[in-house]
């Protein structure tokens, strides 16, 4: 899959997932906003893409932030739920 596809798929995702979320909502008027990644499994440190359904850059920038010390003050977790 091409780059350019993986990034049609992920908007046509993101609409979706908007859509149900938000209904018809849009802007500020939305009570759920969502980030979504996509990589390709073969190249994952070097090939991630996100959409988000409006967030800006750099309140995504605060989020992954937050995200990347969660998961570093986890400890590592085995076995299956």
């Amino acid at each position: 899959m091409t780059q350019a596809d993986q990034k049609e798929k992920a908007r046509q995702v993101a609409v979706l997932l908007d859509s149900y979320f938000n209904g018809e909502a849009r802007g500020f008027d939305r009570k759920v906003g969502f980030v979504l990644l996509v990589f390709p499994y073969s190249q994952v440190s070097t090939g991630c893409n996100y959409i988000t359904n409006g967030a800006e850059r750099k309140d995504m920038v605060v989020l992954f932030k937050e995200l990347i010390k969660r998961f570093e003050g986890q400890p590592e977790i085995v076995g299956h739920a």
